[in-house]
């Protein structure tokens, strides 16, 4: 099972933005907590939480920017992974990509098969010594339609999570659609609610907040998921195993076995 699970501060504890003139808007307003069920494991849970309220437990920022990085990954995450290419994508990224190293009439390759690579990944990099969160879909001819998650936490990092330090959940592609809808439907109803609420009521004193363009990103922000389906990879097949088969050659072959 995957599901991404989140919580929003009530209206009135959102923080605004800005000493001298406070300000909230659409993202401001997302301002709560979060976290990734993977199959029995809760990433994104700190090992020696403060208290036991949601906010203590897990990554406390502003809901929107899990919910935009999970739809800037998925069409990298749901274009199938052809089998040459499957111990590539599952390889964790070094620190640097050795592109240096690599021949001059390479290097464009190889910089296309680290993009398509990194394309799988999840942004997390507003959050402090993040693991690395992983996606990708692997469908075969005999119906096996799956898509994979993996993670891997920093090591000596700082920031101590309490999943294990390496794992990987692998789903069916209808479960992980489902799980990406579930969170989009519950994150936009969730906000409509405060809309609505603060169109009945109106911002805090002392705090501005464009009440008419909030609506209005309310309705724009109803329809990214269905233009993240939309999306077009791109993806240059060729180069991105030219680039592939030379960081194969360069790191050792066998790291993406």
């Amino acid at each position: 099972m995957i599901r991404f699970r989140f919580g929003l501060r009530p209206v009135d504890e959102v923080r605004p933005w800005g000493d001298e003139s406070p300000r909230l808007s659409w993202f401001i307003l997302t301002d709560g907590w979060y976290c990734v069920d993977a199959g029995g494991h809760e990433l994104l849970r700190y090992a020696r939480p403060m208290g036991s309220d949601p906010f203590d437990v897990h990554v406390d920022y502003h809901v929107v920017r899990l919910w935009e990085d999970v739809l800037d990954v998925l069409p990298a995450a749901l274009e199938p992974v052809p089998s040459d290419l499957r111990g590539f994508v599952a390889a964790e990224a070094p620190g640097r990509w050795p592109t240096a190293d690599v021949p001059a009439d390479a290097r464009d390759a190889v910089e296309a098969a680290v993009s398509w690579h990194d394309a799988h990944t999840l942004d997390m990099g507003h959050l402090a010594d993040p693991p690395e969160l992983r996606f990708w879909r692997t469908a075969d001819r005999d119906g096996d339609d799956t898509v994979t998650l993996s993670w891997q936490h920093p090591p000596d990092s700082d920031v101590e999570f309490d999943a294990s330090a390496t794992g990987r959940v692998t789903v069916s592609s209808d479960a992980f659609i489902a799980a990406v809808t579930e969170f989009d439907r519950a994150l936009l109803s969730e906000m409509d609610r405060r809309v609505t609420e603060l169109e009945s009521c109106g911002p805090p004193p002392g705090v501005s907040l464009d009440l008419i363009r909030l609506r209005a990103e309310q309705r724009d922000r109803a329809a990214w998921l269905r233009r993240a389906y939309e999306r077009p990879s791109g993806t240059r097949w060729d180069d991105v195993r030219t680039g592939a088969q030379v960081l194969m050659a360069v790191m050792g072959g066998e790291r993406f076995v």
